[in-house]
């Protein structure tokens, strides 16, 4: 057994949409995109990544390729055949991890707001992944909650947002978020993109200030026949700040890739 939790809200829909979330949040972050999935007839599942969430954490090491190797297992445990591939962050992350190692289990891929390599593209963008390693080295998880939640949700009326994700990153295994922290900043994927040969799509928030969307178009270059959405007045967590649009461009480009 895979010891993955995971929403698996209509199991009978095909094919499945691996839906995988980012750093410190859990499956419930896709929320807002699972009812709209499975209108659409296609089988959404949205695992708890090990140590977020209801997945355990075994304490033996925290590796990119291990989680897509367990990912993997997960859905040959379901007998799903190739999903559609879609990582937001660190879930963009393992989502290209997973269509490098395991390309017959890949029927397409969304990256969101993600990265090929952890570069930012100014001095306040390193000094912003610097505090947070610091933070959640010297002053825990809860600390790197407040910092992390801030950022992401600034706005007065994203305050129940903020809150969620303060309560999620506070909830995780803390061996766990720190090397997954230590994973992401290792992670170099550059060598092998021109390798994925999975129909590919790069949603871009516009006012992303985690990943800079400049960073992002690397990806749409280096990835053979990837295009990019970029969403107007859309942040990091896109798929919660603008649903709507966001499962507009998922869901016409899922259907244009086809069963």
């Amino acid at each position: 057994m895979n010891h993955l939790h995971y929403l698996d809200p209509h199991p009978d829909g095909h094919p499945a949409v691996l839906l995988l979330h980012g750093l410190g949040a859990t499956g419930a972050s896709w929320t807002l995109q699972l009812p709209a999935l499975a209108e659409a007839g296609f089988r959404p599942l949205a695992p708890d990544l090990p140590g977020f969430g209801d997945s355990p954490y075994d304490g033996r090491g925290w590796s990119i390729p291990g989680v897509a190797a367990r990912l993997a297992a997960l859905l040959e445990e379901l007998g799903t055949g190739p999903a559609h591939v879609v990582g937001i962050s660190m879930g963009g992350v393992i989502a290209q991890q997973l269509a490098l190692d395991f390309p017959a289990l890949t029927r397409s891929l969304v990256l969101v707001n993600t990265f090929a390599v952890l570069r930012p593209a100014s001095l306040k963008g390193w000094l912003y992944f610097l505090q947070r390693f610091i933070v959640v080295n010297t002053l825990g998880l809860e600390a790197q909650a407040r910092f992390v939640a801030r950022r992401i949700f600034p706005d007065p009326q994203d305050a129940p947002l903020r809150e969620a994700l303060m309560a999620s990153i506070s909830s995780a295994d803390r061996r766990a978020y720190r090397r997954a922290m230590l994973s992401l900043g290792l992670f170099d994927s550059r060598p092998r993109l021109a390798q994925i040969r999975a129909p590919a799509l790069v949603i871009t928030g516009e006012r992303d200030s985690t990943v800079a969307p400049v960073r992002q178009r690397l990806l749409v270059e280096a990835i053979r026949g990837a295009r990019q959405v970029v969403i107007a007045a859309a942040g990091h967590a896109v798929s919660v700040d603008q649903p709507q649009a966001f499962n507009r461009a998922l869901l016409d480009f899922l259907q244009s890739v086809g069963l």
